[in-house]
């Protein structure tokens, strides 16, 4: 699932998300330069469409296995984010060129040079190609529609979808938010499907986000915001796993999905963006990133859904894991410090480079603090077990090795 805000403060644009994906579905950052190609065709996740001639700088936050992006940034200052949605009497596409919603989000990024332009490629693309493919790794039946927040430093727009068939509307209030159902009142009366909108428990976390964009000033409180469990801890549901706020963790037998990667972009003045570039942004530090300062974060190679402690997703799925036993006390632990970190960041940045490389010494003493605490597990047994299944299938080393 996921959920994308945007606030319209005094000062400019905010922007933030929390990309929902499955456990193991690693997710990293990736640069990629303007271009100017002679090359007319594009292979997509699934797909095959015309290219353009030149295409944008952007800098995307991309699950290991497909062509497109949960949430990215461009050299001009457009920000977007998906969600997944359903929706009622739309089919899936099964042409060659039928494109994924996160394709369409990259795509929208490499040719848009304001938040209009890029919702007029995605809307071009979707009425030519419409939706289609798998949306999971893990569960290749899976597939949905996608709505859209774009935004730039001028404004923000939400974009609907139903097949081929879309909705359009701009933010013209303090804030605004998405989650995993439609909210554009005549759009989601035509097309929605209230029964899966209720398992993936869109109404509770859009409420939440929603109260959260019209409420935030700063970039602090967008992390705020991505990080609320509805309470001090996540609550768990044997249904969707601890669904029902933003900050997600896996567990459920119908839904199982958590907060894979994390994003805050500030429009205000010169773009800057919050990254965890790892999943769970409770126990994660986020840090700075420009699209047109690269840095080397991981391997070239992309990673897999098995652990690999090159990668520095996996590398902090350690300590997140950890922490799941024991979220409150794990998070007593840690959590001051984390909160200190990001304060004295947010207020002198540090290089992009600095700031990943001290992130992971953090991180990795923060887990050494939790294994010497010797925290029990206070999970329910079902929701060990579920855990116990999740970090078999992606081979992760014992907690406390």
């Amino acid at each position: 699932m996921c959920d994308t805000l945007v606030s319209l403060t005094g000062d400019g644009v905010l922007f933030a998300k929390n990309s929902d994906r499955d456990p193991n579905e690693a997710q990293v950052l990736r640069w990629y330069p303007a271009a100017t190609t002679t090359a007319t065709r594009l292979r997509c996740t699934w797909s095959e469409i015309d290219q353009v001639p030149r295409t944008h700088a952007v800098l995307l936050s991309q699950p290991w296995w497909m062509w497109g992006a949960e949430m990215g940034a461009n050299e001009h200052g457009v920000v977007i984010g998906n969600e997944a949605v359903f929706t009622r009497g739309t089919g899936r596409e099964r042409s060659d060129s039928a494109l994924l919603g996160m394709d369409l989000l990259r795509l929208g990024l490499e040719r848009g040079a304001t938040a209009e332009d890029a919702v007029g490629v995605i809307v071009g693309l979707l009425e030519r190609h419409g939706q289609g493919g798998s949306c999971s790794h893990e569960h290749p039946r899976f597939t949905y529609d996608n709505s859209f927040i774009v935004a730039d430093p001028d404004g923000a727009i939400v974009l609907e979808t139903a097949g081929r068939r879309w909705a359009t509307e701009r933010v013209t209030g303090r804030g605004r938010s998405i989650s995993n159902g439609l909210t554009i009142p005549a759009f989601a009366r035509a097309h929605a499907d209230p029964v899966r909108g209720r398992v993936a428990q869109c109404a509770a976390r859009q409420a939440r986000t929603q109260a959260s964009a019209e409420g935030a000033d700063d970039v602090a409180a967008m992390l705020a915001a991505l990080r609320d469990h509805g309470g001090p801890a996540p609550r768990w549901s044997r249904v969707n796993g601890a669904l029902s706020a933003p900050c997600a963790h896996a567990a459920g037998m119908i839904t199982t999905t958590q907060s894979t990667a994390s994003w805050v972009a500030d429009l205000r003045g010169d773009p800057r963006h919050w990254v965890t570039a790892t999943s769970a942004p409770c126990t994660s530090l986020a840090k700075p990133v420009r699209v047109d300062e690269p840095v080397v974060v991981d391997p070239e190679a992309m990673p897999s859904n098995r652990y690999d402690a090159a990668y520095r997703w996996w590398r902090h799925e350690r300590l997140h894991r950890l922490a799941l036993s024991d979220h409150a006390a794990a998070l007593a632990v840690f959590g001051g410090a984390r909160d200190r970190v990001e304060k004295e960041w947010l207020h002198d940045p540090p290089g992009s480079a600095e700031a990943f490389a001290a992130a992971d010494e953090l991180e990795e003493s923060w887990r050494h603090e939790l294994a010497e605490a010797g925290l029990g597990d206070t999970r329910p047994g079902w929701l060990r077990r579920r855990w116990r299944g999740i970090d078999r299938a992606a081979g992760m080393p014992e907690a406390g090795s």
